[in-house]
């Protein structure tokens, strides 16, 4: 019998084993089911904030593991919480919300170490449709991890093994009697929600995680780990092979766990989707958003309809189509994909990514990137047609979807409106990328007040416009986000001809260190890209100040030509911000001439004054 609860939940107890199990179900019941498994020391109210956004489109399932949250204890505790036992469990709460039809499981932490034992043991075949892992290993496979690098030693698999070590130190004191209990009953119990926040920089007041059970719910998990540990990692088993299509989710900064362990995972897990999330241990509070939209992803590909097209009301996943990709792009680029798109693929897959300047140059190969990495891409530019055409082609190459918007960057109610329209249509950008910028060649004397005003409204107020509107967007959301802003080295190489841009770029540079100083805390990391000569389109639309029209035209095109000879393709700055965001940078210098000024301006500032007092060759 179901009753209901606030926020369109139905609750529900299933009887197993001598127990009864606590059980939430959001959505409707007649959808694809998602299983969601909790794991130490919560309930199952840590996934209420996916949960959610799943039940948009799934029959979304939770229940709290025997003896956590509203879920009774066995008795006696000791041997009440093996695997085998936890299996019956689950194949309880499937059949009683999704008889006779497989569903998809999910597990964080311990839930997802059962959960690995759900999908590896002969008799759920047929219960589970696919698998989605997040920081919680298979104990069989950590026993055999283990044991190949023990029996096997080299300094690297020493320097794994010792460092793995080192992150477990919660299960030895887990193994010690009494201990525990006293102290999640005690004072640990108490702070554990002050802790967890700041640990994990979780958003306060997100009710009702965790609960009042916490104590006591930390307090019976410890049997997980005592009835279950020591005893898989001595006699791991040899046949735990995954019968469902797996995706692996792993924070990149978990603090408990190695993204080592999962090197071999392909031998254990043949149909094997990875993805790497920048975050902590407790990510489904903390990125809530992200989990949602791969985990929806990954349930819709696999769920059987029976006629091979989409399972109704799921969001659509799109097939991509290498050969009319190659073919489509190779008119309007004629560089390689981008190194850094294959290797950071794991880590922006479905992540919304909105780049202005996107029609042409650095910005379109910046997009194409991402793409490639299977992010989700907005293009902005003021050229519509350009715009449309990268999202097009973002698309053909590899986004699961990708949208085109014209607006003038300079412009602050057109962002505004933009940054509303953006946040409704397709979720809170994840990464933005100010990229849009203008060129200004002249004497100071000869630049115009309008020439200036003109300047800083795309370079440096485009940018400002952007910070601040999807930067407040990513700070409210509260699961963290990385800016790009496009500088140049010339933000840190003065120029007798380039007053206005340099000074316009220095700008850009110092508000990207500033913002990094202040987001970061926020978890919002902050780069600021600093291309040299980069053969792109922006010598064809740049400006000469003092000179005739004719004179004008004649320097674009020798500027052109310098800069196609130079021949530095986009793509490799395309490459260097994928590297920036993936590894949080904060100042990239982008060809040799940008890391040659970068290092001059550290150590001999006077170098790069004299080579300012050059005329340029045009």
């Amino acid at each position: 019998m179901s009753t209901g609860r606030p926020g369109g939940a139905r609750e529900r107890r299933v009887r197993t084993g001598g127990i009864e199990l606590s059980v939430a179900e959001w959505g409707d019941a007649a959808g694809p089911t998602v299983v969601l498994v909790h794991g130490y020391p919560d309930s199952k109210e840590v996934w209420s904030e996916v949960a959610v956004r799943l039940a948009e489109h799934f029959h979304v399932v939770l229940y709290d593991v025997r003896g956590h949250g509203g879920s009774t204890a066995p008795v006696p505790l000791r041997g009440g919480f093996t695997l085998e036992k936890l299996t019956d469990d689950f194949l309880a709460v499937a059949d009683a919300v999704s008889p006779g039809r497989p569903v998809h499981l999910v597990g964080h932490d311990w839930g997802s170490v059962q959960s690995w034992e759900f999908v590896t043991v002969a008799r759920t075949e047929g219960r589970i449709a696919s698998f989605t892992s997040i920081s919680g290993p298979s104990l069989d496979h950590l026993g055999h991890w283990i044991a190949q690098r023990a029996s096997r030693p080299t300094p690297r698999g020493a320097a794994q093994l010792l460092g793995q070590g080192a992150k477990s130190w919660y299960v030895y004191a887990l193994h010690t009697p009494a201990l525990p209990e006293l102290a999640w009953r005690g004072p640990l119990g108490r702070r554990w929600p002050a802790i967890l926040r700041r640990m994990e920089k979780a958003p306060e007041g997100a009710a009702p995680y965790p609960t009042a059970s916490l104590p006591q719910d930390a307090a019976h998990g410890a049997w997980l780990y005592r009835d279950n540990v020591r005893a898989r990692l001595r006699r791991p088993r040899t046949d735990a092979y995954a019968h469902v299509p797996v995706q692996l989710i792993t924070p990149t900064d978990d603090v408990f766990l190695s993204e080592r362990l999962y090197d071999d995972l392909d031998r254990w897990a043949p149909d094997l989707v990875r993805h790497s999330l920048p975050g902590k241990h407790w990510v489904p509070r903390t990125r809530p958003d992200q989990l949602a939209s791969w985990i929806g992803e990954f349930v819709a590909r696999h769920e059987d309809t029976g006629g091979g097209g989409e399972p109704a009301g799921a969001p659509p996943v799109r097939e991509v189509r290498a050969a009319s990709a190659v073919s489509a792009v190779s008119a309007v680029r004629a560089a390689p994909a981008t190194k850094a798109a294959g290797a950071y693929a794991r880590r922006f897959g479905g992540r919304l990514v909105l780049v202005t300047g996107a029609a042409g140059g650095i910005g379109r190969a910046t997009a194409f990137a991402f793409a490639e990495a299977g992010a989700r891409v907005v293009a902005v530019d003021r050229d519509a047609e350009g715009a449309a055409r990268t999202a097009e082609l973002a698309r053909l190459i590899g986004a699961p979807e990708a949208w085109a918007e014209q607006t003038d960057v300079s412009d602050g109610e057109a962002m505004e409106k933009l940054a509303e329209r953006v946040a409704t249509e397709y979720g809170v950008v994840d990464v933005l990328v100010n990229n849009a910028g203008i060129g200004l060649s002249g004497p100071f004397l000869d630049t115009s007040a309008e020439d200036w005003k003109q300047v800083l409204d795309v370079n440096l107020w485009g940018v400002l416009h952007g910070c601040r509107l999807f930067g407040r967007q990513m700070v409210e959301r509260g699961q963290g986000g990385h800016i790009v802003n496009t500088a140049s080295a010339a933000a840190y190489q003065p120029s007798k001809a380039l007053s206005a841009y340099c000074t316009s770029k220095a700008a850009v540079l110092m508000l990207s260190e500033c913002l990094r100083a202040e987001l970061g805390g926020q978890g919002i990391g902050v780069s600021a890209i600093c291309p040299g000569f980069v053969n792109t389109g922006i010598t064809s639309t740049a400006r000469f100040t003092g000179v005739s029209a004719e004179e004008e035209s004649r320097r674009r095109k020798k500027a052109a030509r310098l800069y196609g000879l130079r021949n530095y393709p986009p793509e490799k700055v395309a490459d260097a911000v994928l590297r920036a965001v993936a590894r949080n940078q904060a100042v990239v210098p982008v060809t040799p001439e940008a890391h040659g000024g970068r290092f001059l301006s550290r150590i001999a500032s006077g170098a790069l004054r004299a080579v300012a007092r050059v005329e340029p060759p045009l």
